[in-house]
């Protein structure tokens, strides 16, 4: 039963991340709004975090990206960079989460820390991949400078703003959590239900 609550709680975090991705994200880049990926960050380490906050468990933020970028590549078109982007995303907060946060029960600066350290470090490596070894033409055409706007402009307005909404995702998360478990049946029933309401929001609007 347990691993079932898992894995409802895992899809229902990746499926929150995806619909910001696939409405917010989508509506932003078809803007050509400033900093609109250094948003979709800030919104990825919020929700990762509150998942930690539920589940603090190794490897448990990565499945969650690949939720999030399965959710998107099903409701938009398929920018492969996009979704590399969701799974580094993922991958970078796990390594960092899991050092930093491993069995914290209380919001501390190592959260704030696994928030900057992600974006960061998660930028780099997006743009590096993206550059220099899966060579997308809108990236190879804007060569270091848009790499070095990526990771030390964009990057660390997002950073800086991870810094407070990490703490602020992991205690919603521990709060949230705590709640859950004095009333099992109907809050793992209620996050059940919001999964199929998220799937077909964004099969209405993908």
């Amino acid at each position: 039963m347990n691993v079932l609550k898992h894995w409802i709680l895992l899809l229902f975090f990746g499926f929150v991340w995806g619909i910001f991705e696939v409405v917010i994200g989508e509506t932003m880049f078809g803007q050509g709004l400033s900093y609109a990926s250094a948003w979709l960050i800030i919104w990825a380490v919020f929700v990762l975090a509150m998942a930690r906050g539920v589940l603090n468990k190794p490897g448990s933020s990565t499945v969650i990206g690949l939720f999030a970028g399965i959710f998107k590549l099903a409701n938009t078109s398929p920018f492969f960079c996009h979704l590399l982007a969701i799974f580094i995303i993922g991958m970078t907060f796990d390594v960092f989460s899991t050092v930093l946060m491993k069995y914290e029960h209380r919001v501390s600066y190592r959260s704030s820390l696994s928030g900057l350290l992600t974006v960061y470090a998660g930028r780099a490596l997006f743009a590096l991949m993206a550059t220099y070894i899966m060579r997308w033409e809108y990236w190879t055409t804007g060569g270091v400078a848009y790499i070095y706007e990526h990771i030390f402009i964009s990057g660390t307005f997002a950073a800086l703003i991870a810094i407070l909404v990490v703490p602020l995702g992991y205690s919603i998360g521990v709060n949230g959590i705590a709640f859950m478990e004095r009333r099992p049946v109907l809050s793992y029933a209620g996050v059940a239900m919001a999964v199929v309401c998220i799937c077909a929001l964004g099969r209405i609007i993908g």
